[in-house]
């Protein structure tokens, strides 16, 4: 095992793309890290056939479903201290040849760098914007209202960075399904903020290592492929509030101040009546999309 890198994903049913994210593994570095599944209460037996077939996978089962950040967080409380570098990304990345060794490098490259991301693509090949500027009031509003009907409105713009060149950089945060994390910035931050189920941990934990001086380094020299949104798409009635309750809580946070309330209740009413919209839409479109198909009101919850 490496005594460098450890790999930590988080794990709740994740069929079959957990075999694809673990045989990639082998191609992206020389390294031989051990793989912790944090496994928030898997049931389709994933996440037990890998760890019998890959000797370095080891099932770690957090014993509820506790969530994206808080199973992370869980599963590094278990990783040796002296492991230098933790690599924290979603069971359904499949890792194209060298991409760990590329980020390893970049770190070298960046002492100050706390988390370092790749350039992530979409299955259909397109580049999946991961790199983005900390959202502000004013930018997480105009994105939220008009980033549907007008994408290329210029907080949209902002805030995704997409007429920034691919350059490796510092940005304000990078996306959570593929991080490599330096272990001794994570721990000064403590982590995942346990309190975000799901969504935001990600703009919130590179905020809150940029205000501790660490760096957020996009590398688009290194790539990796996502499938992303699977359980997202399956489930908007659950996925699509937590996600605005999130990003209430992000915003409520940076505006704790008594005098800030009438703004707090403003924002949590606004983005109640925008999650019901949404919700409503995504609805709509699933029944069209699939007609046939009775709506399941029994949705498992996923993390």
């Amino acid at each position: 095992m490496s005594s460098k890198l450890a790999v930590v994903t988080v794990t709740y049913s994740p069929g079959e793309y957990l075999d694809q994210f673990l045989s990639s593994l082998a191609s992206a570095t020389d390294e031989k890290p051990q793989v912790v599944m944090a496994d928030n209460g898997s049931t389709d037996g994933a996440p037990e056939a890998a760890a019998a077939a890959y000797p370095n996978a080891r099932l770690f089962r957090t014993g509820a479903n506790l969530g994206y950040g808080a199973a992370v967080n869980r599963a590094v409380a278990e990783i040796d201290d002296d492991i230098e570098f933790i690599v924290v990304a979603n069971p359904d990345v499949r890792w194209h040849r060298g991409s760990l060794d590329g980020l390893l490098a970049a770190a070298e490259r960046w002492p100050r760098a706390g988390a370092l991301g790749p350039l992530i693509r979409e299955p259909d090949g397109s580049r999946y914007p991961s790199a983005r500027s900390v959202p502000d009031l004013t930018s997480g509003a105009g994105h939220a209202l008009l980033g549907k009907l007008w994408p290329r409105n210029r907080w949209t713009q902002r805030y995704r960075q997409d007429n920034e060149a691919a350059t490796e950089r510092a940005v304000g945060w990078l996306s959570g399904s593929c991080l490599l994390l330096r272990r001794s910035a994570f721990d000064s931050v403590n982590g995942f903020d346990s309190r975000y189920f799901m969504y935001m941990e990600d703009v919130d934990l590179g905020d809150r290592l940029a205000g501790a001086g660490w760096h957020n380094v996009y590398v688009p020299g290194v790539e990796v492929t996502h499938s992303k949104g699977h359980a997202a798409g399956r489930h908007p009635e659950l996925m699509l509030p937590a996600h605005h309750a999130s990003a209430y809580r992000f915003q409520a946070d940076r505006h704790p101040h008594v005098w800030q309330a009438p703004l707090r209740w403003a924002l949590r009413a606004g983005l109640a009546a925008r999650s019901k919209v949404v919700v409503a839409s995504a609805l709509r479109q699933r029944q069209i999309d699939n007609p046939d198909k009775r709506d399941n009101r029994e949705a498992d919850h996923v993390s």
